[in-house]
């Protein structure tokens, strides 16, 4: 099966970034795209936030993701996908962790965008433009899911 390598340089909040280089499969095969978002837990359990806004604050960090990497490659194709498109909601436990996470994508290159609710300046959730499964689990593998 040959491959090729492309390198994603897409903007990733109001911060630069590495590119991330990832393999394309050979024409003909498909691949799964994700978009994932992580939102606090602690938004709706400690700070008693109504589930409304807990998940528009989803819907905000989505759709911001969604429209700094418009042109990506990738977020082309999730989008042509318009019925099948895949989304991961994961959880954060606080406002510390989301931050760190945050900082830990932008080092590695990983397209994303870390929505900060105004007026209050509180980073609430964050989410990635659409990637293969494979090319940022390994950033959020120890993240459960939203419940």
């Amino acid at each position: 099966m040959t491959r090729k390598r492309r390198v994603i340089t897409s903007a990733c909040g109001h911060f630069p970034f590495k590119p991330v280089s990832m393999a394309v499969p050979a024409s003909g095969a498909s691949r799964r795209l994700v978009q994932y978002v992580v939102v606090r837990s602690d938004l709706l359990r400690t700070m008693a936030w109504p589930l409304g806004a807990v998940i528009t604050q989803c819907c905000h960090a989505a759709t911001a993701a969604i429209h700094l990497n418009y042109d990506d490659p990738d977020t082309q194709e999730y989008l042509a996908e318009l019925d099948t498109m895949h989304k991961v909601v994961l959880e954060a436990p606080d406002e510390a962790s989301l931050t760190n996470l945050s900082e830990t994508l932008r080092e590695k290159g990983v397209a994303h965008k870390l929505w900060i609710e105004q007026p209050e300046n509180i980073p609430t959730c964050l989410a990635l433009k659409p990637y293969p499964k494979d090319a940022v689990h390994t950033y959020l593998r120890k993240l459960k899911l939203f419940k």
